[in-house]
């Protein structure tokens, strides 16, 4: 089904209940990133080893976290979204736009 627009829309991932959008701000090292999240924190979010050296993150990239628990400063980053389906998120408005 189409929604009519003839732009290959792609269905993509959408934060669970416990997942929010991020970009990323800066890099950290150590499997590190510091990031911007949706709900207006910053936090320092985790590459897990499943993502490292498949999942390549950079700068500026449009990721999902899932904000600790007991430590809301900290996420882990369980998503990265490529540059074209960032693209289609802001285009769709769930993400704002950079300020």
């Amino acid at each position: 089904m189409s929604n009519g627009d003839g732009g290959g829309r792609n269905d993509l991932r959408m934060p669970d209940d416990d997942e929010v959008f991020a970009e990323v701000v800066e890099m950290l090292g150590a499997n590190r990133v510091k990031v911007r999240c949706a709900d207006g924190k910053q936090r320092t979010a985790r590459i897990p080893g499943r993502m490292q050296k498949r999942v390549w993150i950079r700068e500026d990239d449009i990721v999902l976290v899932e904000p600790w628990d007991w430590q809301d400063e900290k996420a882990d980053i369980s998503w990265r979204y490529e540059k074209s389906e960032a693209e289609q998120l802001r285009e769709e408005g769930h993400l704002r736009q950079a300020e």
